[in-house]
């Protein structure tokens, strides 16, 4: 997992080799989180490769600044059991 705090209210959060499917199951499992919005960015590349993931990245939207840190933690649990469970420790 790569992650990147774009802003103070921005997460992006990367998988490589992560399938779709995969991404969705987590998009999912994310927006049961309160106070934040999740987007699926799609992978820049024109080339289809099955062995690379159709998806460039997870950007997390911290929609309010009251339970910012409690939001955070709760991300962080969810991601790190996605990076046990597939093992993308890239």
């Amino acid at each position: 997992m790569i992650k990147h705090q774009t802003n103070q209210a921005q997460d992006e959060i990367r998988f490589p080799n992560l399938s779709l499917a995969v991404y969705r199951e987590i998009v999912a499992h994310l927006s049961q989180v309160e106070g934040v919005k999740i987007n699926l960015l799609p992978a820049s590349s024109t080339e289809f490769n099955y062995s690379y993931s159709q998806v460039e990245s997870l950007q997390i939207q911290y929609l309010s600044a009251a339970n910012l840190q409690s939001s955070r933690d709760k991300i962080e649990t969810i991601l790190q059991y996605y990076q046990n469970l597939y093992g993308t420790d890239d």
